[in-house]
């Protein structure tokens, strides 16, 4: 029997498998095609595709949808347009962004605006033609 326990099987040399492996592929080249032509099947339903987004006749039959159109610029606000509150506390970071207080110009307690001194003008005027250097 083939398949009772207890009964050793002899392992295969390399004749043999080679038979098995000529005999399996010998199997699978007979049930094998090469399909070069394709038909459409009569008994299925085809759907038609899409008209070319670009093309100015398909699109001068449709008017614009206005609800659509509310729905896309609604999704493209930024979260505090749309919402009354933060959603996520990731949200709550930058949510109230005007200042807590006015900006005055005048007070050096709270304003430092960006001085201009030698070395800066220095610095810049050496950036800038190393910047020129490489562009040439």
């Amino acid at each position: 029997m083939a398949g009772a326990k207890g009964v050793q099987k002899e392992p295969l040399d390399q004749v043999s498998e080679n038979k098995i492996f000529r005999e399996t592929i010998h199997k699978e080249l007979r049930c094998q095609r090469l399909q070069t032509e394709y038909v459409m099947n009569p008994y299925i339903r085809v759907y038609t595709t899409t008209r070319k987004p670009t093309s100015w006749h398909d699109n001068l039959e449709e008017p614009a949808d206005a609800g659509f159109l509310k729905l896309i610029h609604h999704a493209a606000l930024e979260p505090n347009k749309k919402y009354r509150e933060p959603q996520s506390e990731s949200q709550e970071i930058g949510w109230f962004s005007n200042p807590l207080i006015s900006v005055n110009r005048n007070d050096s307690r709270l304003y430092f605006p960006s001085r201009s001194t030698e070395i800066s003008r220095y610095m810049a005027e050496m950036w800038r033609l190393k910047e020129m250097s490489k562009t040439k």
